[in-house]
């Protein structure tokens, strides 16, 4: 997963001459919940035609020329990255927003999270990091 990969292939794009901003989203493992319990993982999985549908629908939205997601999943460690997010288009009143609504609905829509809040000393590294997806024209 890496962000300035993606930024680069964002720049090189074909309609690079429209773009005038690209914002980006890295989410990764928090050591404490919302709740504020401690955490020391989590357990991710991705519905990969949920993804392919979103980036399909904020390619479609006024202003966005591209979108790139990058997925992390299985068991992940405090720190790891989960999810990587970039949108090229026009406008920040238009890539702002579509980088939410992406980042919302991924989170919503195409992905399942289990945090691990106590976990004997080898359970994580019973299953080791999975490669995750990458997405759009990267």
């Amino acid at each position: 997963m890496d962000l300035n990969k993606m930024i680069k292939s964002l720049r090189a794009h074909s309609e690079r001459e429209k773009i005038g901003m690209i914002a980006s989203h890295l989410g990764i493992v928090r050591g404490v919940s919302r709740n504020g319990r401690e955490v020391s993982g989590i357990e991710v999985v991705y519905d990969h035609e949920a993804i392919s549908s979103i980036i399909s629908d904020i390619r479609r939205l006024p202003g966005v020329i591209e979108v790139m997601v990058d997925t992390n999943e299985g068991r992940l460690e405090v720190g790891d990255p989960i999810l990587a997010v970039a949108v090229a288009g026009d406008l920040r009143e238009h890539v702002f927003p579509a980088l939410i609504e992406t980042v919302n609905r991924l989170k919503k829509e195409a992905s399942k999270k289990k945090e691990m809040f106590s976990v004997s000393s080898n359970s994580l590294d019973e299953a080791p990091n999975r490669e995750g997806k990458k997405y759009g024209n990267g």
